[in-house]
């Protein structure tokens, strides 16, 4: 079993990447990416830490994109070149995800939400600060039920306390992913918002503007999604992705290695990745 989309503390993942590493290894994974949203800062100690475990990291990242419709995030899977293009790009973003995540405190504040950013900043424990460890706050003060009530109530898109922020865009963020000798892969598509013959057209659109990629297997679809992801795919002549999502324990329907229903993940999406070019 491989996994091409975990997250560790360095965003908003509840384990460490030496932690993640080591549960990888538990689980009997050969392979893991490591994408965390908007920095590369734990690649270098899950790295370390495989090589102890004997298993293989793949250097990755998640980039949140510029989308009218739904949510559009950006893996880079492979980031074996030079990063340092894309790692200032990703300190941009990361300065708008703090000015959102401010005006976010206000906002819930004020809507009667009693949560302070320096509480949400304890949470995430490190430099990245996302909706999750609002989330996780709202939860832990029981001000919600649910990490997901808390997205499909209050911060998710759309949604009365959500706060847009600054995205690259697309064809500058799959440019940045190659620099650094990447395949972007377009992540969970189901949360584009987009079905049937539109679909198809705008993931044929992305793979015009530099994208290699579809993560066809994800938990938040089901089989016959992820089987009609990956015919698409194929036919649009895109390499195919599976992973995971995970974020840690805490959320038993994400478990390393496994994707869809329950599916474990299998090390046939890898070879793509490991040449550094799509099929």
């Amino acid at each position: 079993m491989i996994d091409l989309h975990t997250h560790s503390t360095a965003s908003d993942g509840a384990c460490t990447p030496e932690r993640l590493v080591d549960l990888a290894s538990s689980v009997g994974l050969s392979a893991l990416a490591l994408t965390d949203h908007d920095t590369l800062d734990g690649l270098a100690r899950a790295k370390a830490q495989a090589a102890e475990r004997g298993i293989l990291v793949l250097p990755g990242v998640e980039i949140e994109i510029e989308h009218a419709e739904g949510e559009f995030h950006l893996l880079g899977l492979g980031l074996d070149g030079d990063t340092g293009p894309l790692r200032e790009a990703l300190e941009g973003v990361q300065a708008a995800r703090s000015s959102r995540n401010d005006r976010m405190a206000a906002k819930l504040q004020a809507g009667g939400y009693p949560i302070t950013i320096e509480e949400v900043r304890a949470a995430a424990g490190g430099e990245i600060v996302s909706r999750a460890h609002f989330a996780q706050v709202l939860v832990r003060k029981k001000l919600v039920g649910s990490m997901d009530a808390v997205f499909k109530k209050l911060l998710g898109k759309g949604m009365p306390f959500y706060e847009p922020r600054a995205c690259l865009e697309l064809r500058e963020a799959s440019r940045l992913i190659a620099l650094a000798g990447g395949i972007p892969v377009i992540a969970h598509p189901v949360s584009l918002g987009l079905k049937g013959p539109s679909l198809r057209t705008f993931v044929a659109a992305c793979r015009d503007q530099g994208v290699g990629g579809v993560e066809a297997w994800h938990p938040n679809h089901s089989v016959k999604e992820c089987r009609k992801l990956e015919r698409m795919a194929v036919g649009l002549g895109m390499a195919v992705s599976g992973g995971s999502d995970f974020h840690g324990e805490h959320l038993p329907n994400r478990k390393l290695g496994f994707t869809s229903a329950g599916r474990e993940i299998p090390d046939r999406f890898l070879e793509p990745f490991l040449r550094g070019r799509a099929r």
